[in-house]
């Protein structure tokens, strides 16, 4: 099978409201005690480019390169950098396979969230290496679907989940990859690695009110809502009744989801 990355959710409104949420704080705190000001970092997978310019603003004198497979999201990392007045960011079209970097070339190469997408995680995580200066860190982050939980139980959600693992899964990732971090960590020839975890909890009104929206509109316009009538996995129905059932769980007072992520890093 040749190597690739299928990014199933797209870049809609929908998900890209959900990338732009994140910070090197809320997703990348593993990390952050290991930084250094003058430090060269690659950010793989970097999207909206809201983690690239936190990282950018914490190794100061340093660089970060954003890479990412789409043109289109490395623009908006480019107005995001801008906006931020940040001037040590490079940006650059990127393969997680195939990296067009030499050998060497950074002393920190992060990727939150890709994983779970490329059908060779370990080639990946051994092109990281190559990318990485002897004694640097290789560092990733990946949620775990079926790991993740929520109260109260509403059944619409049960579907959701069966239906993203499935259309995930069916372009060659792994929407389990969390727990398979350390794995393949292992396999890529790590011998140094710090495995850990940590989690998004939404349960504030607010909270609420912008996880269930973006999955309700998620779930019924975005890329993966296409993929899921087109493989048969859903009809048009299904994924109404999966964003009324957002909307029921967002609503409801005590609704509480969390999301377990797990977490890797990797000396050189």
């Amino acid at each position: 099978m040749t190597s690739k990355a299928v990014y199933t959710h797209g870049f809609h409104a929908s998900v890209l409201r959900s990338h732009t949420w994140r910070t090197a704080e809320n997703s990348a705190g593993y990390l952050l005690p290991h930084l250094t000001a003058g430090a060269a970092v690659l950010d793989i997978g970097c999207g909206p480019g809201t983690i690239t310019a936190d990282l950018a603003e914490r190794v100061g004198s340093g660089r970060v390169t954003a890479a990412d497979a789409s043109e289109e999201v490395l623009a908006q990392a480019r107005r995001t950098v801008a906006d931020r007045g940040l001037s040590n960011v490079d940006f650059a079209v990127a393969d997680v396979h195939a990296l067009d970097f030499p050998d060497d070339s950074f002393d920190v190469v992060h990727a939150h969230q890709v994983l779970q997408h490329v059908t060779d995680p370990v080639r990946a995580l051994r092109e990281m290496r190559r990318v990485c200066r002897p004694g640097g860190l290789v560092a990733a982050r990946d949620s775990d679907y079926a790991a993740m939980t929520w109260y109260p139980q509403v059944p619409a959600l049960d579907t959701w989940l069966d239906v993203t693992r499935a259309v995930s899964a069916s372009n060659g990732g792994q929407p389990d990859a969390g727990r398979r971090l350390f794995s393949w960590a292992l396999r890529a020839g790590f011998t140094e690695i710090t495995p850990s975890a940590s989690t998004w909890c939404f349960a504030t009104p607010e909270d609420r009110a912008w996880w269930s929206g973006l999955w309700a509109e998620r779930m019924t316009a975005s890329a993966i809502a296409r993929q899921a009538v087109a493989d048969g996995r859903a009809t048009e129905d299904d994924l109404r009744r999966i964003a009324d059932g957002w909307r029921e769980w967002g609503a409801a007072e005590d609704g509480w989801f969390a999301v377990l992520n797990g977490e890797i890093l990797c000396r050189a």
